[in-house]
């Protein structure tokens, strides 16, 4: 952590649950100038754990998450556009100096990153519906498939669909143990809505209402392909310049 010290810009690359012991060890080492930022995918809890860690140098620390992961990890994983026109979130400090949040921002630019401001909170909702959610209903689905009796002859059989929808199964269990955790209480509110539409998709299903079922699925192919649309739109390559 010497090392430290002579540097301008330091990214916290590791599980959101050792957030507070790495910011403690580093604390000592900074100096006047020196930012800090980290790439994790969970806020409100980093942002405290920082503040405990930093204590007055709390200003020093801009908090970040790339919206770039893939379902590998460890540096043999690593590709060079990783962050080609994808999303990072920056959930600025009210202590943050303007020139630090430009530093951070300015990195992830330079990375290709298109820049975007949320509160902790707002990400930390935002990010349960739409990411952590997400991680837990795949981690769940494969769980229940590899407990079956006959788990070899359903994965025999699994193709793209399955394959697809569960990939992000294959991240990290211990970085996803710990941001179901400290986002805990957002995510057991999505959860909780999630099993409501179970609730609703069965009982149509029990009923043989394949009217319902057939609203269910045409909204969600909508939404599904208008987000695909404003995604593809939005990480499109520049047109060159005309001369």
């Amino acid at each position: 952590f010497g090392l430290v010290s002579a540097l301008g810009l330091v990214l916290l690359a590791a599980p959101v649950a050792q957030t507070e012991a790495i910011l403690a060890a580093l604390a000592p080492h900074l100096r006047p100038g020196t930012v800090v930022t980290d790439a994790g995918s969970t806020k409100t809890d980093v942002v405290t754990a920082a503040r405990r860690a930093l204590g007055d140098k709390i200003a020093q620390f801009v908090p970040g998450h790339p919206i770039a992961g893939r379902e590998t990890n460890g540096p043999d994983a690593a590709i060079a556009n990783l962050y080609a026109g994808k999303k990072v979130v920056l959930t600025a400090l009210e202590e943050n100096a303007a020139g630090d949040i430009e530093r951070v921002a300015a990195a992830w630019r330079a990375c290709g990153a298109v820049i975007h401001r949320l509160t902790p909170r707002e990400h930390d909702k935002v990010f349960a519906s739409v990411s952590h959610l997400p991680h837990l209903l795949a981690y769940a689905l494969v769980d229940d498939i590899a407990k079956k009796p006959h788990a070899d002859l359903l994965f025999q059989y699994a193709a793209s669909g399955f394959r697809d929808f569960t990939r992000i199964a294959g991240s990290s269990p211990e970085m996803w143990r710990d941001i179901s955790l400290a986002n805990q209480a957002a995510l057991l509110t999505e959860l909780d809505a999630y099993m409501a539409q179970l609730t609703a998709l069965r009982a149509h299903l029990a009923a043989g209402d394949g009217a319902a079922l057939e609203q269910v699925y045409s909204n969600a192919q909508r939404a599904r392909h208008l987000w695909i649309k404003a995604i593809e739109a939005a990480e499109a390559p520049p047109s060159p310049d005309k001369e």
